[in-house]
């Protein structure tokens, strides 16, 4: 039986992307609730996939014996697109499915100060042009009540 393909969820940080990998069950079942492969091979080896537009990389074996957990991918580009699909085995299956991709952008210290710099501006030009635009409504430039007398027309 194959084993796989695993729950994958991730998330960026500044260099790194975080990846959290839950086991997938087994078919098997115990007063029918599915066995964990946990219970059945007591540790699970799994490899996390790095794809980038240009490259791919593999990641050495690790082991696991949880169920669910997490391991950071670090030393990475900032600002760059990431996809990762990890793929789950044991030392008496080797047959596995490898998960989806799942794809996250690292973060940047300068965009994220460039948004926090353009929200600022947006926010302090809008207070500007709503004060002048009052202004000129409190002159009688615009938004005029009372219509002009036929002298003036």
């Amino acid at each position: 039986a194959f084993l796989g393909p695993p729950e994958v969820n991730i998330s960026s940080c500044l260099n790194c992307i975080n990846v959290t990998v839950k086991l997938p069950t087994s078919h098997l079942r115990n007063n029918e609730k599915p066995v964990s492969l946990i219970d059945i091979y007591k540790e699970i080896d799994y490899y996390i996939t790095l794809k980038t537009p240009d490259r791919e990389h593999k990641t050495p074996r690790e082991t696991t014996t949880n169920e669910t957990f997490s391991t950071v991918i670090g030393e990475l580009y900032p600002n760059t697109n990431y996809c990762v699909s990890v793929t789950v085995s044991a030392s008496l299956n080797k047959l596995s499915v490898p998960s989806a991709w799942k794809c996250a952008t690292t973060g940047s210290v300068a965009q994220q100060g460039y948004y926090s710099a353009s929200f600022a501006g947006a926010i302090c030009f809008s207070l500007v042009l709503g004060i002048v635009l009052k202004c000129m409504h409190w002159g009688g430039y615009i938004l005029q009540k009372k219509s002009l007398p036929h002298t003036l027309v």
